[in-house]
């Protein structure tokens, strides 16, 4: 295990340490995914929540993001990126504390709408840290070790997210709801902190840049209207770059993954009827399969391109749709979660190194700003569309019509990208 974990290919000592930060950190991480994350979706169904009300969930932090992305990354531009990433951090999981007491403040209408508003607000700072963290990893990893950290990373996550998602599900089967949940939350914020802790004692030493902002060089111009003074904030220049591409297909890709995002939950409870602790076994068996994929991610990277990887994983995501259309009973539905980690593994371990690929090292925060508006456009989009599609035609329907949308968009990065 030792050996997956931390492969035996020579590592610099400077960037040692930093390596063995960011598995720290996405092990915490790990913890709240599988906990409070995990269930989040499950929690709501249980009160009684709407599937518009489970997609606004998914919905408000991209409405959020999609206002502050930009301006999110000139401030980026302006601030040490390692001590940005772990502010917005501790920001953002100081929230996961107050999910803790929300059936003590509020009946189950009242906690939907609660757990709502908590996220909304943790969306301010998200939007920064989701910016940040990729430029951060950009800068603390060389380009040679980023497929191998990467790789380590998922199987890292795997772990700590199958540990965690096993235990809450046993957990939330033998404690009364919803002092269950709060439990969950609870593991979760512990989580949150530990990761945020982690990402402190990252600094970046050798990647493509030393963390700390460079002034654009003077250039001598006439004056600037105010119509192009908004448009040099908002850097549309990006869009007459190759990297156009790149965001259009990812677009495709992540509308197709958010579409089925608030769908999921309402299956497995209403048509599977699924209990908690299935659907954490499901979820670990996903994660399970997520971590032997990702031990192979490095030997895969030196064969293909992040590109084909990226192409190849979208098409293998259309899977898990379809075959959960076609799933009547809990077996099926663990067969469906191996399954579906497997194709996950690929696109989830190679596409951030794909886009990092695709921009000038010298811009990222910027381009990752623009990649996250997108993002959050699919994810907008995708979390009010999806319940919209299943309440028209079924969500057997729906989801088997999403899984073939996923199928076009892996070819569209494959050809276009």
């Amino acid at each position: 295990m030792l050996r997956i974990l931390f492969p035996p290919s020579p590592v610099p000592p400077e960037h040692r340490r930093n390596f063995t930060h960011l598995y720290f950190d996405i092990g915490w991480y790990g913890i709240l995914a599988g906990s409070a994350l995990n269930f989040q979706s499950v929690y709501a169904a249980r009160l009684g929540a709407s599937a518009i009300q489970i997609g606004l969930m998914s919905a408000i932090p991209a409405v959020v993001s999609l206002m502050l992305a930009i301006p999110s990354g000139a401030w980026l531009e302006k601030h040490p990126v390692g001590r940005a990433v772990f502010r917005t951090s501790v920001i953002y999981r100081l929230g996961f504390l107050f999910w803790i007491f929300l059936p003590w403040l509020f009946d189950e209408s009242g906690q939907v709408w609660g757990l709502t508003t908590l996220i909304l607000l943790q969306a301010i700072p998200l939007t920064a840290l989701a910016v940040g963290f990729n430029a951060l990893f950009a800068i603390a990893v060389p380009a040679n070790f980023r497929a191998q950290v990467a790789g380590t990373r998922n199987v890292v996550l795997s772990v700590t997210f199958m540990s965690a998602s096993l235990g809450c599900g046993y957990l939330l089967d033998r404690i009364a709801f919803p002092l269950g949940y709060q439990v969950v939350f609870a593991i979760g914020f512990l989580g949150a902190v530990m990761s945020s802790l982690h990402l402190f004692f990252v600094r970046p030493v050798g990647g493509d840049g030393d963390g700390v902002p460079a002034p654009r060089p003077a250039v001598q111009a006439p004056a600037a209207g105010a119509g192009d003074r908004i448009r040099a904030a908002l850097r549309l220049d990006i869009w007459r770059t190759p990297f156009r591409n790149s965001m259009l297909v990812m677009l495709g890709f992540h509308l197709a993954q958010y579409l089925s995002i608030p769908l999921f939950p309402l299956y497995f409870v209403n048509e599977l009827h699924l209990g908690d602790e299935q659907i954490g076994t499901g979820t670990a068996l996903f994660y399970l399969s997520v971590l032997l994929a990702s031990t192979q991610l490095g030997r895969i990277s030196r064969r293909l391109s992040q590109h084909r990887i990226s192409g190849l994983g979208a098409i293998g995501m259309c899977l898990y749709p379809i075959l959960l259309a076609l799933s009547r009973n809990a077996l099926e539905y663990y067969i469906l979660s191996a399954v579906g980690g497997l194709t996950w593994a690929m696109i989830g371990g190679a596409y951030a190194n794909y886009l990092l690929e695709k921009i000038p090292a010298g811009d990222r925060p910027a381009h990752l700003a623009w990649y996250n508006i997108i993002l959050n456009t699919a994810i907008l989009a995708g979390s009010l569309a999806g319940p919209l599609m299943a309440g028209a035609i079924g969500l057997d329907a729906a989801l088997l019509i999403i899984g073939l949308m996923r199928l076009a968009s892996g070819f569209a990065i494959l050809k276009w990208g």
